[in-house]
């Protein structure tokens, strides 16, 4: 297993974290991973709703939670640690400026594609903070359209893609009925968007990684997507499952407790279909008689109020404390096959070690 390379930075194991919101992927899980030498994320969206004085002034509480979450970060270790910004948050322009003051490493860019990123930021801000830039995307041809654009318009370009299949948990970038389709199979798009970077590699002489999202599971599912050109993977649900996620023991919980048939795809109130774990919240959500939630700030600018059936950034935020009454948890497809808590060190070893188990059988 290969460092993953992206400009000057080397990662010694090429697993990323995935991006957790509401706190499940915080300073603490994140630590843990750049500590074993992959790349630890913390997630920017509702960190806020974790702060006492939320509902007082929930943008003010964000940033300040934000920051002092990629602080201790940071100061616990020399590792990678990045943060993953959604595009479709309404605050997002303040959240980007954070992660160039605090000096994270890498940027991962989600929910929209970052069109005129360099823009808001400045490229030559971007340039002198040597922050990472990955935008998170869903095809090639979104790959495509971002490196056009930034071409045409900045003469600078991202530093790697992540590509993320449909069978990843939380928000998807794919409409419900395309879920299933064999052309969006991560297998598929990993090639795909390969091939669209290409050029641009060639042109700024410089090599732009690839890395594989949504369904990574295995050692061996790490060495299958390798052998088709992607440079690193990112993997969400299976650290849930560790002792150092952020998350409590009861949100862990329900994925070592849950099926393959509990976990559903659901409609959310930002307007995406969504990867869960049934429960009597979801099944209940739309009953006319419940009372809905109060939003305590419009967080995603998608995100219909008027029409929402519950707040999904305090349904969320409640899962995350264990009170899965009010709430729930977002999982991936196969989150249904862990059936224990286990720490980070543990999870990393057993990766890399099915990933040269996969080797040699495939020699």
């Amino acid at each position: 297993m290969k460092p993953l390379i992206i400009g000057d930075l080397k990662i010694e194991v090429p697993i990323i974290q995935g991006g957790m919101g509401v706190g499940i992927s915080l300073s603490g899980l994140a630590t843990a991973v750049a500590n074993e030498g992959g790349v630890g994320v913390i997630a920017s969206v509702g960190v806020g709703l974790l702060e006492d004085d939320f509902k007082d002034n929930y943008q003010i509480a964000n940033q300040r939670a934000l920051r002092n979450e990629i602080r201790k970060a940071k100061a616990n270790t020399k590792g990678a640690i990045g943060l993953n910004v959604m595009m479709a948050l309404t605050d997002f322009k303040d959240i980007l400026n954070i992660a160039i003051d605090e000096k994270i490493d890498i940027l991962f860019l989600g929910a929209g594609l970052p069109i005129d990123i360099p823009n808001i930021v400045g490229v030559e801000r971007f340039k002198e903070s040597n922050v990472k830039v990955v935008p998170i995307v869903s095809s090639g041809i979104a790959a495509k359209i971002i490196l056009r654009k930034w071409d045409r318009n900045f003469g600078f370009i991202p530093d790697a893609f992540l590509v993320e299949g449909p069978l990843a948990g939380g928000h998807l970038g794919y409409k419900k009925e395309d879920l299933g389709l064999e052309s969006n199979k991560l297998e598929n798009l990993v090639p795909k968007v390969i091939a669209e970077i290409r050029p641009f590699e060639e042109k700024y002489n410089k090599e732009i990684p690839v890395i594989a999202a949504g369904g990574i599971y295995s050692g061996k599912d790490i060495y299958d997507i390798f052998k088709l050109g992607a440079k690193g993977v990112q993997l969400g649900t299976r650290f849930v499952a560790t002792t150092e996620c952020d998350a409590t023991d009861e949100f862990k919980k329900a994925y070592v407790d849950c099926k393959e048939e509990d976990i559903v795809i659901i409609q959310s109130p930002v307007g995406l279909p969504g990867r869960a774990i049934n429960n009597d919240f979801l099944k209940h959500v739309h009953d006319p008689d419940r009372p809905r939630d109060r939003c305590p700030w419009v967080c995603l600018s998608s995100c219909n109020i008027e029409k929402a059936h519950y707040c999904i950034g305090m349904a969320l935020a409640n899962a995350k404390k264990g009170d899965l009454e009010h709430g729930y948890a977002f999982a991936g497809a196969n989150a249904y096959r862990i059936d224990k808590i286990i720490s980070v060190k543990e999870l990393m070893t057993e990766l890399v070690e099915g990933f040269k188990e996969a080797e040699k059988e495939d020699k």
